[in-house]
């Protein structure tokens, strides 16, 4: 049976990497099934509408943040409002999800995935600034800490942790310690470096309808 996620991928066309290393191997269904689910591959798909392409869009970005809608929809409502206050909304918009503690230890390599990063998040396991928290939605900031906690470093989840660190490379505004097991913020995330997989003035206008 394929998996949710892996429908997401083959619905909109484009590999997401939504199961961490298992995106990476020829067991991806997209790379054997490259095309939408429910229909086989020879026949024909009719051209999406703009309202179908802007919906697209979306729903790239929000399955790639491990976002439901309603969550999704807050983050956009919440720049459309400053879109005349902002040099650059999609600048703004990446730069929220990309500060979620949960997308943090995903980038961080301490987890194979979002949704494994939101999960591991919920129960606790890292600290930021010596504080414990489980809210996957916690915006980060320049200067903050963030490690593992010392109680859930012998969990078997992180047994290979540390060769895996080794070779992981973090985008450049998070300095990890692959020995400490923690991190620092030093910098602010942006667009380019995100290499998003949507248009983002298509999500902007989908909202804006």
């Amino acid at each position: 049976m394929i998996d949710k996620k892996c429908r997401i991928c083959r619905r909109v066309g484009q590999k997401l990497f939504l199961k961490g290393e298992r995106c990476f191997t020829p067991k991806c269904p997209l790379t054997r099934r490259p095309y939408p689910p429910g229909i086989k591959g020879k026949r024909r798909v009719a051209p999406l509408s703009e309202y179908g392409k802007e919906l697209r869009e979306k729903q790239k970005l929000k399955a790639w943040y491990n976002l439901e809608e309603r969550q999704f929809k807050k983050y956009v409502k919440e720049v459309l409002e400053k879109r005349g206050r902002v040099e650059d909304a999609g600048a703004l918009l990446i730069k929220k999800l990309e500060s979620r503690l949960d997308n943090v230890i995903f980038r961080l390599g301490f987890a194979a995935s979002r949704s494994q990063a939101r999960q591991l998040v919920s129960h606790g396991f890292f600290l930021v600034n010596n504080r414990r928290v489980d809210v996957p939605s916690f915006q980060v900031k320049k200067g903050d800490q963030i490690k593992i906690s010392p109680t859930k470093l012998k969990k078997g989840i992180f047994q290979n942790l540390e060769l895996t660190l080794k070779k992981h490379q973090p985008p450049s505004w998070l300095k990890l310690d692959p020995k400490k097991f923690e991190a620092q913020v030093i910098g602010e995330p942006s667009v380019e470096e995100a290499a998003p997989p949507a248009e983002l003035s298509s999500i902007f206008e989908f909202y804006s309808r």
